[in-house]
């Protein structure tokens, strides 16, 4: 099966997709279009959000290891005030995404730190935040891009390692799941697929081989499979599209389940 991403790859992913986002808020009509995908937000919101979450990672990261985000870093994101005029909100963000990249450059890729996530399946590291940051940016260049009416696909490298990324890191929990044993199967049209297993240890992911030619199915089926391209997956998985916009095979009422479910981490 395919490695995941090298830690330089992700460097290199995040600096792409923030330079990304900010051609897409440069070519917006306007700062106060609303985001349809971040309900009450406007593309303004959006930027500071992305570049504040560069500066607050930058902040955890640097910390080093620790039992919670650095008091300080939590202050300044509540406190952040940026420039109101494109150009100097633009140059905010850069800086922002560079002030992240460096940091991490610096840490490595096996730094331990803070972060909100179990650790079952992503590491508490800062090659961990680099992958999950990967992520943000792609998805939030996704929300830019449609607020000014021009949504892309999330590319191919980016959108095959989030849908495991989203996996290992925002489903993997300890916590039971409260209902019957249950499977999920993701398959992305690339290729790659994942099964998602939850039950009364938690929910955890593996990656599987891809349903074969003759049957397009598993010989060992889950109790839901859902098919579409990479981007397409984590697009839902963001909860950016109804699972109506993909091809769902088997018990569609467990996505339900899955998507209210609030485990604790």
């Amino acid at each position: 099966m395919e490695k995941n991403l090298e830690f330089p790859d992700l460097l290199r992913l995040i600096d792409e997709r923030s330079t990304a986002f900010r051609s897409a808020v440069a070519a917006a009509p306007t700062l106060d279009a609303e985001v349809p995908t971040c309900p009450g937000w406007t593309l303004f919101d959006l930027v500071k959000h992305l570049g504040g979450g560069d500066r607050f990672w930058a902040a955890i990261v640097g910390a080093g290891p620790a039992d919670g985000p650095p008091a300080e870093a939590v202050a300044a994101r509540a406190a952040l005030e940026v420039p109101r005029e494109r150009e100097a909100l633009l140059a905010w963000l850069a800086a922002s995404t560079q002030l992240l990249l460096s940091t991490l450059r610096e840490a490595g890729p096996d730094a331990d730190c803070w972060a909100w996530w179990s650790g079952l399946q992503t590491p508490r590291t800062s090659g961990g935040v680099a992958r999950h940051r990967v992520q943000e940016s792609a998805v939030h260049t996704y929300d830019a891009q449609l607020a000014g009416g021009a949504p892309q696909p999330l590319p191919v490298e980016v959108a095959l390692d989030g849908v495991e990324e989203f996996l290992f890191t925002c489903v993997a929990t300890s916590s039971a799941w409260p209902h019957k044993p249950a499977t999920f199967d993701f398959h992305a049209t690339e290729g790659r697929s994942w099964r998602l297993t939850v039950d009364g240890d938690g929910a955890r992911s593996t990656r599987i081989h891809a349903p074969t030619a003759a049957t397009g199915e598993d010989s060992d089926a889950a109790g839901v499979s859902i098919h579409g391209t990479a981007s397409e997956l984590i697009i839902y998985l963001y909860d950016r599209i109804p699972a109506a916009s993909l091809h769902v095979d088997g018990d569609a009422g467990l996505l339900d389940l899955l998507r209210a479910w609030e485990p604790e981490v």
